[in-house]
């Protein structure tokens, strides 16, 4: 069982890449939440993923209790403060890095023993490992928009009342990002919380909201 903030969550991940993976012309892999949905179409978003030389993972060093805070010195020397990263759970990665998870045996004893709640292993062992061994093939962001601005230890979840317009030009219009190495405003291919309450108001509306 996949147990929140606990390493069962990544173990839970490397089987679903491990399965992914036995497909030879699988080439990019998307770990999505069912709380998740798509903001463009299957060609918009396949060709923006297969045309970037990056992959959408973020791999910070942030400073303070929820990040540098939750290193464990007994994780060096695998692990040194200045490796610790910080990343969104919901990732996009090639083939290359989804093999570079999946072998692992280097660092994940070291999150297994080391990092367990208030150091959330889903927050801190794909972005620590990917961040010592392949910074340049991370875009260092996330392409799933999520909404912390409400507090708390979770994103914000949107209803019914927060399905409109207003809502949706927010998260295509009101973002700047670096594409390839180009400023672009398309930086979200995929967006969460969203509750079951949404779901027909997002049905209803897609063609308006979306385009398809």
């Amino acid at each position: 069982m996949a147990e929140w903030g606990r390493m069962s969550m990544c173990d839970a991940e490397r089987r679903l890449l491990a399965n992914a993976l036995l497909d030879i012309s699988n080439e990019w892999f998307v770990l999505l939440s069912e709380a998740c949905i798509p903001l463009h179409n299957f060609s918009i978003v396949y060709r923006y993923i297969s045309r970037s030389r990056f992959s959408f993972t973020g791999s910070f060093d942030e400073d303070g209790p929820y990040g540098r805070g939750r290193y464990n010195q007994n994780m060096a020397p695998e692990v040194n403060l200045t490796n610790w990263r910080k990343g969104a759970q919901w990732f996009e990665i090639n083939r290359k890095l989804a093999i570079d998870i999946i072998e692992d045996t280097v660092y994940y004893p070291k999150f297994e023993q080391f990092c367990r709640p208030a150091c959330y292993v889903d927050e801190h062992y794909f972005p620590t490992m990917l961040g010592i061994q392949s910074p340049n093939l991370l875009a260092n962001r996330s392409a799933t928009y999520v909404d912390w601005s409400r507090g708390g230890a979770h994103p914000a979840t949107f209803g019914k009342a927060d399905i409109t317009e207003q809502f949706f030009k927010k998260i295509f219009e009101g973002q700047t990002c670096i594409y390839n190495n180009q400023p672009s405003s398309l930086c979200f291919l995929f967006a969460r919380k969203f509750a079951p309450s949404a779901l027909d108001s997002l049905l209803n509306h897609s063609s308006i909201f979306f385009g398809f």
